[in-house]
């Protein structure tokens, strides 16, 4: 009977805690006081409300008709009459529709490309035996001091033809150096003898990446990649220098025009002009439309990033 209750002890102690549970306190820090406790309550509320309000009233207000909004003189709290017709105008096809499948393309299609060679240049770099290992890495770490500015960035975009293409969204700002590093860190952690010994039943590079190296890198893989996606959803510089077309802009820009100069996108104005939604109201759809993405995917890594970011930064 003890042996089974001890056995209930260190299997409870062992346990994760739930996410609403607090972690276990090391035996040398004294628990906090009941002040203490409140206090920190009382900020992260506060934090919390901080971050979530404004984001209530932009949803609020894009699914708010036209007369809520004149009631109210702009900018909607308290919901009332909710409407989906702007986001029907938006997904109906016009500049919106086509900036958030540029937007998704762009995304997928450079998170892609970016991670491939990050991964690739991380796991060449983590070797210290491999060609030229400590030449590329000094030269990696010099390009995170020194940059060509934005002039010769652009004259050399425009000498390589890329400009009013996809892929000057993408190439001028594929590989992030930090990203690299963080992965390059990470990988050199991995059990050299757990390497060594795939080499020695056969496995090549290319197998060791892919079976042994990216399966135990799971986290920092996520994070990272999270890092690139939302750098290229949210990116709107480069689309901004790079591209003349307005039907080739991706959403951020076209949610800058419209927060800036006022105007509806194109395929909305109709509505407005009936008096069927007001100007507001698809300006706050746009900007939900931004953020959405973002907010659905951010906390499915969120898991991820202690584990990734922290020992990726403290290992090699």
């Amino acid at each position: 009977m003890t042996a089974v209750m001890d056995k209930a002890a260190v299997e409870e102690a062992a346990r994760e805690p739930r996410w609403w549970e607090a972690p276990p306190r090391p035996v040398w820090e004294e628990e906090p006081s009941k002040a203490g406790v409140a206090g920190k309550g009382i900020v992260l509320v506060g934090a919390c409300l901080a971050v979530l309000f404004p984001l209530w009233i932009v949803i609020v207000t894009s699914l708010s008709s036209k007369k809520t909004i004149t009631e109210a003189g702009g900018l909607v709290m308290i919901p009332k009459d909710i409407t989906f017709i702007a986001y029907q105008e938006l997904l109906s096809g016009g500049q919106v529709t086509r900036a958030a499948i540029v937007s998704v393309g762009v995304t997928l299609a450079g998170t892609l490309f970016s991670m491939t060679v990050s991964v690739l240049a991380a796991y060449g770099l983590s070797r210290s035996g491999s060609l030229g290992h400590r030449w590329l890495l000094m030269t990696l770490l010099a390009t995170m001091f020194f940059g060509a500015g934005l002039i010769p960035t652009y004259l050399l975009v425009q000498s390589l033809g890329l400009t009013d293409t996809y892929l000057a969204l993408i190439l001028p700002s594929a590989v992030s150096v930090f990203n690299i590093l963080v992965l390059r860190a990470f990988f050199m952690g991995i059990s050299p003898e757990m390497i060594d010994s795939a080499r020695i039943d056969g496995a090549g590079d290319w197998r060791i990446l892919w079976q042994i190296v990216l399966p135990l890198s799971r986290a920092v893989v996520a994070v990272i990649t999270l890092f690139y996606a939302v750098g290229y959803w949210s990116a709107w510089f480069n689309a901004s220098i790079y591209l003349s077309d307005q039907d080739m802009m991706p959403l951020q820009n076209v949610m800058i025009q419209l927060v800036q100069k006022q105007e509806a996108p194109v395929g909305a104005s109709q509505a407005i002009k009936t008096g069927q939604i007001s100007a507001l109201a698809i300006q706050m759809a746009v900007m939900v439309m931004a953020l959405l993405p973002v907010a659905v995917i951010s906390p499915f890594v969120q898991k991820h990033f202690k584990k990734g970011m922290l020992t990726g930064a403290v290992k090699g």
